[in-house]
């Protein structure tokens, strides 16, 4: 491969790229503002500038192709007496409001004033004004003042996005960004421009004003909001989710995220609609009972049924782990063959960029963890016309509203002698449940998803709930009641008892004289990787934060592309 010489370092690049991108692939940050490395180069914001020697003069390392044996200075006096005039040219017309912004503490302007600025301003002349609070869309905000016109938001729209809404307006230093005329900025991914915003020009307002970047804990997990699976960040604060923002994962979504994963798939965490305690109907109310109580009364009600009355349902919003036990409780424990999940699709959300027809993050691990009838079992449509002609009496149903995807079918599943449901919030499919168990919503547990092109992807606990894996070994239902604060978490002023399913129902099935024991989710994929062929020699450490592709094809029938 070609080398040139990086600030006395020899280095090796690729035929067609730019300095920058060869040095940032060996580590080596050359600051900039208007380049990213997804969008086309438009060398209008200068910082970048370096020497090359033989050249007349500074050239912009963004656009600059390497060559040949070419010899680099990033370091030197003249690049850093340009980057600093460029600084000071960029701050002169800046708002010094750092304090009140939204991008503090992840403003490259602000980094960049640190490391490449004298720290001082000669100018004494009023700054100019421009434009504030300006709402480019529904859920965009435009401050004027703060923007270095690097147009990173316009190309984003032209090129990724595929819908132009945005241009610059003026001259020099009354230049602008405005929306076209007619238009707003609603496009589904309009939020990921503020992502690449390099100063706190473009604002969120969902999340505007609520917390700063040093308040909030960031943990790393995957959208649900359909089965591409998005990696992102989830940012919290006093055990409050307050932004989901995209991850870079060039194999999944690249450095994007669309606008109703960030924004619409967290909110029920909080909600006032949380289920936070067991509950049991009796004289036609729900009632709040305890775990033991809750376990008690599952286990009495099932053994009145054959494996022919009784029906589970597992679901796609699930994890693997989840999905898995639910498979081997239908199938070991009760004995059933009646075992589907909800397939959850609308073709009119997907599109040409992330966003796929499958509003679920986990279908395809669901059939891989065993969530499919056996031979002489029914499927999903087959359960409920059973229900209809009252075939099937008793119905498991595990996270997910059998009435929102079937609404024809509410008569008959009020007409069953028995509905179990696990949830996270209350719906239409708990406003009949006989017993409710309170589901561990996905940011606070353990497992993985395995998304629409097979690759298996990891989610961890992002808010405050105590590592329940350590809490439920050797410790009964009724001593977690107890001592509860352990594991509980408040939200919406209540106290929420979830747990995640797969440990509800090694509690219940523990109950039923099974044998089924797990204290962690990561012994659960072990067993999986032992017993299932798509995720052979796969475990989480292999899986990491960038996830692993599953085995290609598995003696099931599921194929992954």
């Amino acid at each position: 491969m070609p080398n040139i010489n990086l600030d006395g370092k020899t280095i090796e690049f690729k035929q067609g790229q730019t300095i920058i991108e060869a040095a940032r692939d060996h580590g080596i940050e050359i600051p900039h503002f208007c380049w990213h490395p997804k969008l086309s180069v438009s060398g209008n914001c200068r910082i970048c500038l370096v020497e090359v020697e033989k050249m007349p003069k500074l050239v912009i390392a963004c656009s600059t192709l390497a060559s040949e044996g070419m010899i680099v200075h990033t370091k030197n006096e003249k690049v850093v007496a340009a980057q600093n005039a460029v600084m000071e040219f960029l701050l002169i017309n800046h708002p010094l409001d750092c304090p009140i912004c939204d991008e503090a503490g992840e403003c490259k302007l602000q980094d960049y004033a640190y490391k490449y600025s004298v720290g001082e301003s000669r100018f004494v002349e009023e700054k100019v004004h421009k434009d504030k609070r300006v709402a480019l869309g529904p859920r965009v905000m435009f401050d004027g003042e703060r923007c270095i016109s690097c147009s990173r938001c316009i190309r984003f729209c032209d090129e990724i996005a595929k819908d132009p809404e945005l241009t610059f307006v003026k001259r020099g230093d009354r230049v602008t960004i405005v929306t076209y005329p007619g238009e707003e900025m609603d496009n589904p991914y309009s939020m990921n421009t503020i992502d690449i915003c390099p100063v706190g020009a473009l604002t969120s307002r969902d999340f505007r004003f609520k917390a700063r970047v040093w308040d909030m804990s960031s943990t790393n997990s995957i959208c649900i909001g359909c089965s591409r699976g998005c990696n992102t960040e989830i940012w919290v604060r006093n055990n409050e989710i307050l932004r989901l923002v995209p991850r870079h994962n060039e194999d999944v979504n690249s450095y994007w995220m669309c606008d109703h994963g960030r924004l619409n798939t967290f909110k029920n965490v909080n909600a006032d609609s949380r289920i936070n305690s067991p509950q049991i109907r009796k004289d036609g109310q729900l009632i709040e009972k305890s775990w033991d109580e809750a376990v008690n009364e599952a286990v009495s009600k099932l053994k009145l049924f054959t494996k022919e009355q009784i029906a589970v349902i597992g679901s796609a919003y699930a994890t693997c782990e989840d999905n898995y036990i639910i498979a081997k409780f239908a199938k070991t424990v009760l004995g059933t063959g009646n075992l589907d999940y909800i397939r959850h699709i609308d073709p009119s959300f997907a599109d040409d960029i992330l966003r796929t027809e499958d509003l679920t993050p986990n279908s395809l691990g669901a059939e891989l963890a065993g969530i499919q009838p056996s031979k002489s079992g029914l499927d999903i449509q087959g359960i409920l016309n059973a229900i209809k002609e009252k075939k099937i009496k008793a119905l498991y149903l595990v996270e997910d509203d059998i009435l929102e995807a079937f609404p024809e079918f509410e008569n008959a599943i009020a007409g069953l002698e028995l509905l179990i449901v696990h949830s996270t919030n209350h719906n239409r499919s708990t406003a009949l449940a006989d017993l409710i168990f309170p589901a561990a919503t996905y940011v606070e547990k353990n497992g993985t998803f395995v998304n629409v092109s097979g690759v298996v992807q990891r989610i961890h606990p992002a808010i405050s709930v105590v590592e329940q894996d350590r809490a439920l070994d050797g410790m009964s239902m009724s001593r977690l009641d107890k001592f509860g604060t352990k594991w509980d978490r408040w939200a919406a002023g209540k106290k929420i008892n979830a747990l995640p399913t797969w440990k509800i129902l090694t509690s219940v099935a523990k109950a039923m004289g099974s044998k089924i024991k797990f204290n962690m989710a990561e012994e659960i994929f072990a067993e999986m990787a032992n017993s299932i062929d798509a995720f052979k020699n796969l475990d989480y450490d292999v899986i990491g934060e960038l996830g692993a592709k599953v085995k290609s094809e598995i003696s099931n029938n599921v194929k992954v592309s």
